[in-house]
């Protein structure tokens, strides 16, 4: 019941966050194209990982998704918890991250061991959160992770 709480949250806070927060251009390439990339690189992962939980991309959040893709974190809504408690320790401050962090850690109290560790995961490797991915599109995977630490 309280994956549902938090997950309807979620569907509930997107739109505004979408379109009062986040300031990037939507990246206007579909599933399909992603997995024309060459096997290796970062859009080849991130069309396999859409495609894997038929998703579709969402506009101006693409970057949620690469985050998915380099740390191997899952989907479940304490997975996703922990993916903010990881970018908490990687430097990124957001009131959006803040908001989620609260919400689950007093809807996951059980979690809290998880999300320390992602947390220290974060902090072990180098500040990548603010990267431009759009960029990195045709980059290896490996090589992301490798030269930011990412484990």
């Amino acid at each position: 019941m309280k994956d549902l709480f938090i997950e309807k949250l979620y569907e509930i806070s997107k739109k505004p966050y979408q379109k009062f927060f986040k300031k990037n251009q939507p990246w206007n390439i579909s599933q399909q194209e992603f997995l024309q990339y060459p096997q290796e690189t970062l859009g080849f992962h991130l069309g396999c990982f859409l495609l894997k939980h038929n998703f579709d991309i969402q506009p101006k959040l693409e970057d949620h998704d690469v985050i998915h893709v380099l740390t191997n974190t899952g989907i479940s809504v304490p997975e996703e918890i922990g993916m903010q408690y990881y970018l908490y320790g990687n430097g990124k401050r957001s009131l959006y991250l803040y908001m989620v962090m609260l919400t689950g850690t007093l809807f996951y109290p059980s979690k809290i061991k998880y999300f320390k560790n992602q947390y220290l995961r974060g902090q072990d490797a180098l500040q990548f959160h603010y990267l431009d991915y759009s960029k990195m599109l045709l980059v290896p995977v490996k090589t992301i992770q490798d030269a930011f630490k990412i484990n």
